[in-house]
């Protein structure tokens, strides 16, 4: 399993023994780098960005079976789109070569908040 937490890959969890993968390094690297791109090809409508540069994505796993696991956020609880955003990421993170499949887990803990936004969002968003 690849997990990705804020962006950052982790061999395991504490308290946890670290699992090997049955993915290559160079395949697991190449994944990660369509997924990125995927994810950065959807945006919030309200806002200039993509969900990736916005610090929307919490997390990213890529299971031995290549299965995608993604936690993330909204800007607000209430966001117009709450419905539709799951959709728009597994159709995106789907279309990943070697992607069997997408699960997109929405949570507002922790919310979100402007700080997560990378350098390239505030710019976007005219915050920097």
């Amino acid at each position: 399993m690849m997990d990705m937490d804020d962006t950052t890959a982790n061999a395991g969890t504490a308290g946890q023994q670290a699992t090997v993968s049955t993915i290559s390094d160079d395949e697991l690297a190449r994944l990660t780098d369509d997924i990125i791109s995927a994810l950065k090809t959807v945006y919030d409508p309200e806002i200039p960005a993509d969900i990736y540069e916005l610090g929307l994505v919490y997390r990213i796993d890529i299971e031995d079976d290549r299965t995608v696991r993604i936690d993330m956020t909204l800007t607000a609880p209430g966001c117009p789109v709450a419905g539709e955003m799951p959709g728009w990421v597994q159709n995106a993170v789907g279309a990943v070569e070697g992607v069997s499949g997408v699960e997109v887990n929405m949570t507002f803990d922790p919310p979100w908040t402007p700080d997560r936004m990378s350098e390239e969002a505030q710019i976007a968003v005219g915050w920097y």
